[in-house]
C-alpha cells in the first residue's frame, strides 16, 4: 500500500509540491489574521461556576470574562474630592456601550472600580485603548485598567514578539545542527521546508476552527514551535534514511531508494506520529474547552506532519534526486559510512558489557532528579506571572500589594429566590444582609459587597449577587477552602426561604471547578491512552514485552519533567540563568499538555531506536546484536533530533508567560533526559537483560493482531 502511494507521489510530484506551496501561502495568510480569533477561558461547561456565568450574562446583562476593573492611585484626598474620582470613573465607562459600573471602593490610598460589560473577551478586549483614553480624559491620569480583557489586549503583541523571537532562535540553531549532522548539502534545506509546510497546513487548520470553537491565546506559539521540532525529527529520519538507502546501492534508481526509506523510516514516521496524535487526542476527552483546545492544535501538528511525510518530502527527494543529500567537503556526522565503529555503538557496547550497572545507575540517578515532585502544587492559572511593564500586569501588582491578591479575582455569590419581583420584599433584604454580616466573619474573607439596586439585583427581581473578596490569590489552598465555604452556605439560617438556591461564580470557583474536572477525568483518559499505544507498539514492534518497557519510559520522562519544574520554578534551581518565574503552583494546563506531548515524543525516540533493532532482529541478529544496529543507525539521528527540539523550545522558555515556560521547561529537560539518560542507557540496558523476552509474541496473540509471531524459540544467527 506504501508503495503504489508513494509511486503516485513521484509520479506526480510537480502538482504535490505545487499544491504545498498554495499551502504555504495560506498558512503565511491565516498566520497574520489569527490573533483577532483567539481567546482564553477556563469555564467548565455544566458545573456551578458555568450555572452562576449563565446566570449572570442572562439576567444580568453582563460576560464575566468581559468585566473590566480600573485602579487610580491617589494622595490624601477629601470624601468629597474621591467621590469625584468614581464620578469620573462613571462618565470614562459610558463610551463603551452596555458598560456599567458595579461597585467603586477607596482603600489603602487606591480607588478600585469594577466595570461590567456584555461583551465577549475579544469585543471587550478591543474596547480597551478606548477605555483608557476615556478614564485619561475624564481627569483621571495615571489610572490603570485591567481585567481579562486588558490582559488580553496587552499579551496579545507580547506573544507574538515572543514567537517571533522563539521562531529566529529555533531556525537558526536548527540550520546549525543540520548543517553538523548533514554537511554542507542541499539537505539541510529539506527539513526546514518540511517543517514550514506543516505548520502552514497546522495553522490553517487552526484558524478555520478558531471561526467555530474555543481557541486559546498559546496556541501559535505552540503549534509553530513544537510544529518545528517535531517536523525537523520526522525529517531528519527520512533524510538519514535516504541517504543509506542510496550509499547501500549506489547503482540504484532514485525511486528505489526512495521507497524503500518510506517503507522503513516513512513507516516509522507514521507509527510514531499515530502515536502522538493518541497522546494528543486524549485531551479531547477532557471536559474543558481551553484543554479541548490545546488538545485540537497539538493533535493538528503530528498530523500534518504526517501528511508532509507520506507526500511532500517524497516528492521533494524525488525531484532533487542524488543532488538532495551529496555534499561538498563536510559530509557531516550522521554521513560516516562505518556507523557500528561510531560513538552510538560504542555506548551500546558498553551497555552490553555491564547491563546491570548501568540499569541500576540509571534508575538511581532518575529517582534522584524525580525526588522534586513531592513538592508539586497546581493552580488553574498564574495571573501575576505576565510581563511586568503592561498596564494591566502594574495595576495587578498594585492591588496585590495594597489590599491583597484576593481583590484581583472576586467570588460572586448568585442567589435565586425562585420567583421574579422576590429581590425588594423585607424579609428578603433582611436575609441579604444577615448573610452578609455572616460572611464578614469568616477570616478568609477581605470585603463583602451587596445592596438592594442594580447592578446588585437583576431586573426582574429574582436574583440577588453578592461580591465576596477573600484574602488569598486564585489558586491557594485558602482561597479553595473559602470556596468549599462558600458553596455549603445554609440561606435558610440567613433567612432565605427553602426555595432559594445559591450558585458560586467567579474565577476562584472557576478554578476549583476546572481542576477538579480534569482530575476526575484524567485517570480514566491515561489509561485509555495507554492501552492503545501498547496494542500499536505490540503490532508495530511484534512483541507483549517492548510496548510495555517502552510505555514504563515514557512515563518516566514525564516524571522527571514534572519534578524539573518543580525544581526551576517553586525552588529556584538554575530560575536565575534561565530568567523563569518564581511560582510555587504549576498552571495546571501546562502539566496535562506537557504530559501528553512528551508521551508522544518519547516514544518516538522509542521507536526510531527499536524499529531499526526490529528490522536487524528479522534479519537474524541475536538480541545483543540488534541492540548494536539500532543504536549505530540511528542512535545520532536521535541525539540531533533531540537537541534540535530542546532548541525550539528555548522559544517558551526565553518568553514572558509562565505557563509557556512551564511548558518549553518541561518539554527541553524531559527530551534531553529521555534522549540520553533513558534511551542512551536505561533502554538497552534493559533490553540486554530481558534477552530473547523482548521479541516474544506467541502464535495466539499474533493470529489476534494479524502479525508474524516471535517465538522465544526463534533462531538466532549472527550476523
Amino acid at each position: 500500500m506504501m508503495g503504489l502511494w508513494v509511486r503516485a507521489v513521484i509520479r506526480h510530484r510537480l502538482i504535490v509540491i505545487a499544491v504545498w506551496i498554495v499551502l504555504l501561502a495560506a498558512g503565511a495568510f491565516a498566520s497574520a489574521n489569527i490573533d483577532q480569533h483567539l481567546t482564553t477561558s477556563l469555564e467548565v461547561p455544566g458545573s456551578q461556576s458555568a450555572q452562576a456565568d449563565e446566570i449572570l450574562t442572562t439576567q444580568f446583562d453582563e460576560n464575566v470574562q468581559g468585566t473590566f476593573t480600573v485602579m487610580y492611585k491617589f494622595k490624601t484626598s477629601t470624601p468629597a474630592e474621591i467621590e469625584g474620582y468614581k464620578s469620573s470613573i462613571v462618565r470614562a465607562v459610558e463610551r463603551i456601550d452596555g458598560a456599567e459600573v458595579v461597585q467603586q471602593r477607596a482603600m489603602g490610598g487606591i480607588l478600585v472600580a469594577s466595570i461590567t460589560t456584555p461583551l465577549s473577551l475579544l469585543e471587550a478586549a478591543a474596547q480597551t485603548d478606548d477605555l483608557r483614553t476615556a478614564i485619561e480624559e475624564a481627569g483621571l491620569p495615571g489610572a490603570l485598567v485591567t481585567g481579562p480583557p486588558a490582559i488580553n489586549h496587552d499579551v496579545s503583541p507580547v506573544l507574538a514578539n515572543d514567537l517571533h523571537r522563539g521562531q529566529f532562535v529555533a531556525i537558526a540553531v536548527a540550520l546549525f545542527l543540520l548543517i553538523l549532522m548533514l554537511g554542507f548539502s542541499m539537505a539541510v534545506v529539506i527539513p526546514i521546508v518540511f517543517a514550514m509546510a506543516s505548520i502552514s497546513l497546522a495553522i490553517t487548520f487552526v484558524y478555520f476552527l478558531a471561526q467555530k470553537m474555543l481557541m486559546v491565546l498559546y496556541i501559535p506559539n505552540i503549534v509553530e514551535l513544537i510544529g518545528l521540532g517535531l517536523a525537523i525529527d520526522y525529517s531528519l529520519l527520512l533524510l538519514h534514511r535516504y541517504r543509506r538507502e542510496l550509499r547501500k546501492n549506489s547503482d540504484g534508481s532514485v525511486d528505489d531508494a526512495i521507497l524503500t526509506t518510506m517503507a522503513t523510516a516513512g513507516r516509522t514516521v507514521l507509527i510514531s506520529g499515530t502515536i502522538v496524535c493518541i497522546a494528543l487526542a486524549t485531551l479531547l476527552l477532557v471536559p474543558v474547552p481551553f484543554v479541548r483546545s490545546l488538545g485540537t492544535a497539538g493533535l493538528i501538528v503530528p498530523i500534518t506532519s504526517m501528511l508532509a511525510a507520506v507526500t511532500l518530502a517524497p516528492a521533494l527527494l524525488s525531484l532533487l534526486g542524488k543532488h538532495a543529500v551529496s555534499t561538498i567537503g563536510f559530509p557531516g556526522l550522521i554521513g560516516r559510512k562505518d556507523v557500528l565503529s561510531g560513538t552510538w555503538a560504542k555506548i551500546a557496547r558498553l551497555v552490553i558489557a555491564k547491563p546491570k550497572s548501568v540499569f541500576f545507575g540509571s534508575l538511581m540517578t532518575l529517582a534522584i532528579m524525580a525526588f522534586p515532585i513531592f513538592w508539586l502544587a497546581i493552580t488553574p492559572s498564574s495571573l501575576t506571572a505576565i510581563p511586568a511593564n503592561l498596564e494591566s500586569s502594574q495595576a495587578l501588582s498594585l492591588i496585590t500589594n495594597r489590599a491583597g491578591p484576593g481583590v484581583i479575582t472576586p467570588h460572586e455569590l448568585v442567589i435565586d429566590l425562585g420567583a421574579d419581583g422576590q429581590a425588594n420584599l423585607p424579609a428578603v433584604n433582611t436575609a441579604r444582609m444577615d448573610l452578609a454580616k455572616t460572611l464578614t466573619k469568616n477570616s478568609e474573607i477581605f470585603i463583602v459587597a451587596t445592596d438592594n439596586k442594580a447592578p446588585f439585583i437583576d431586573a426582574a427581581g429574582r436574583y440577588i449577587r453578592i461580591f465576596v473578596v477573600g484574602q488569598n490569590g486564585l489558586g491557594l489552598p485558602e482561597s479553595d477552602r473559602l470556596v468549599q465555604a462558600l458553596r455549603t452556605i445554609n440561606l435558610q439560617s440567613s433567612g432565605f426561604s427553602s426555595q432559594a438556591v445559591a450558585y458560586l461564580g467567579g474565577a476562584p470557583a472557576q478554578g476549583v471547578d476546572l481542576i477538579r474536572a480534569i482530575l476526575d477525568s484524567i485517570p480514566w483518559i491515561i489509561l485509555l491512552a495507554l492501552l492503545l499505544t501498547y496494542i500499536l507498539l505490540t503490532r508495530a514492534l511484534r512483541s507483549l514485552i517492548l510496548p510495555i518497557k517502552a510505555i514504563a519510559l515514557d512515563l518516566i520522562s514525564i516524571v522527571v519533567a514534572f519534578a524539573t519544574l518543580v525544581a526551576v520554578f517553586r525552588f529556584g534551581f538554575a530560575s536565575s540563568i534561565l530568567q523563569t518565574y518564581r511560582l510555587d503552583q504549576i498552571e495546571v494546563w501546562a502539566l496535562i499538555f506537557l504530559g501528553a506531548v512528551l508521551f508522544g515524543l518519547s516514544m518516538d525516540y522509542e521507536i526510531f531506536l527499536v524499529s531499526r533493532m526490529r528490522e536487524a532482529r528479522d534479519k537474524g541478529a541475536t538480541n545483543n546484536e540488534a541492540i548494536i544496529a539500532g543504536f549505530a543507525q540511528t542512535g545520532v539521528v536521535v541525539s540531533a533530533a533531540a537537541i534540535i527540539f530542546v532548541s525550539a523550545m528555548s522559544g517558551f522558555v526565553f518568553g514572558h508567560f509562565a505557563g509557556l515556560q512551564q511548558l518549553g521547561v518541561g518539554l527541553g529537560v524531559g527530551i534531553l533526559i529521555d534522549a540520553t539518560i533513558i534511551r542512551g542507557l536505561l533502554l538497552p540496558s534493559t533490553m540486554v537483560l530481558l534477552g530473547r523476552w523482548n521479541w516474544w509474541l506467541p502464535v495466539w496473540a499474533a493470529r489476534l493482531l494479524k502479525t508474524k509471531a516471535s517465538p522465544l524459540d526463534q533462531p538466532e544467527v549472527r550476523l
